[in-house]
């Protein structure tokens, strides 16, 4: 089962990292390892989340989340994004930003570090928006309740995330622009680009939530029409057409899959910019990362994970709560990427012993009817 999961994982990771040596000897070989491993920790919260979703989908369809969206992730959003990032930066044209980052790693480095602020505001902002639409939705499994039943009542009120989130954009961007202009330095007049990057940030979630509301709600109408289906086939004895149907909501599915996927990127690839400024190597490393990440997704799904550990979705989307924080805090202080790492996991691991705490109280109730007094018990 294990091999099956993650035997293509092992075979890409053979083959980034005697590319690494090949392209760049053993100096390159710990870069890419370390990428690696820095993926796998940032992006834990990413396979909890995306394992709460592609559990709905077939085989077929989680094989085809492991092929081609994998070249989507590791080719659009670890190889793509970077140079993207310089070439806006810098005002420089795609093919000019290649060559840049290829032949001139240390302009490419200047450009990076100067356009880092940006950056994390146009992150942190949209990593802070999943975060706060999660914990103001009214949910049946609460993890910490003193904490989430108030939120929960909060959330009623319209677009409170979203002025929550402008509040923290704009405090980020004022106490930049007054340390930056206390300070002087390069970053003197980057305010404003802050505070612009993060509305884009803002902007691009708002865009990312409706396509994937919108693709929720076709796959929505396609169970429903499925279900119907079935009642109907159930009534005349005719065999319906389920193949397709089944098709289509698996289509949906994956393209809400595909965008949330992308927009978890960020972290990992921000993170990543810390420790080189080399795009061959970050592509390695993090793609070697992501391909993990994606067998850990179907692992989970296929171990039922998530099922049997209920809260292992609120630690991972507090873990990308505590690392909007962090991305917004390293607008003008710097923080390690192993503190970075190391809150993801910490929050995750004690969800997952917050879960096993509730299984073991369920168990002692004799069943799943005294849910709230187990939750209760667990300590949470």
């Amino acid at each position: 089962m294990l091999l099956k999961t993650f035997g293509w994982s092992f075979a890409v990771t053979a083959l980034g990292l005697v590319a690494a040596v090949f392209y760049g000897g053993w100096t390159a070989f710990g870069i890419v390892a370390i990428l690696s491993v820095l993926e796998i920790s940032l992006s834990f919260d990413n396979a909890v989340v995306n394992a709460g979703i592609l559990k709905k989908m077939n085989a077929f369809w989680q094989k085809i989340f492991l092929t081609v969206g994998i070249l989507i992730a590791v080719f659009g959003m670890r190889l793509v994004f970077p140079v993207v990032i310089v070439a806006i930066s810098a005002q420089l044209g795609p093919i000019e930003a290649v060559d840049l980052a290829l032949t001139d790693k240390d302009r490419y480095q200047e450009l990076v570090t100067d356009a880092h602020p940006s950056i994390a505001a146009f992150g942190g902002m949209f990593l802070l928006m999943i975060f706060l639409d999660f914990i103001f939705e009214d949910r049946d499994i609460k993890w910490l309740q003193w904490l989430e039943r108030p939120l929960a009542k909060l959330g009623k009120v319209d677009m409170l995330s979203v002025c929550i989130a402008l509040v923290v954009l704009l405090v980020s961007s004022m106490t930049f622009a007054a340390h930056a202009h206390q300070h002087g330095g390069a970053h003197a007049d980057k305010a404003e680009t802050v505070l612009i990057s993060g509305i884009a940030g803002l902007i691009t979630y708002m865009i990312v939530g409706g396509l994937s509301g919108y693709f929720e709600d076709k796959l929505e109408e396609e169970e429903e029409r499925e279900h119907e289906a079935e009642e109907q086939a159930v009534r005349t004895g005719k065999p319906k057409s389920a193949v397709t149907l089944a098709g289509k909501a698996a289509f949906f599915m994956f393209l809400y899959l595909e965008v949330l996927d992308a927009s978890f990127s960020f972290d990992g690839v921000i993170g990543a910019f810390a420790v080189t400024n080399d795009i061959v190597l970050m592509a390695l490393g993090l793609g070697i990362g992501a391909m993990y990440v994606r067998s850990l997704t179907v692992y989970l799904v296929r171990q039922g994970t998530l099922d049997d550990y209920v809260y292992l979705e609120h630690g991972a989307h507090y873990a990308i709560g505590a690392l909007a924080v962090l991305l917004l805090v390293t607008i003008q202080y710097q923080i390690h990427e192993i503190i970075t790492g190391l809150v993801g996991v910490v929050l995750i691991a004690w969800s997952f012993w917050s879960s096993v705490r509730r299984n073991k109280a369920l168990a002692a109730a004799g069943g799943p009817g005294d849910g709230e007094k187990a939750e209760v018990s667990s300590g949470v």
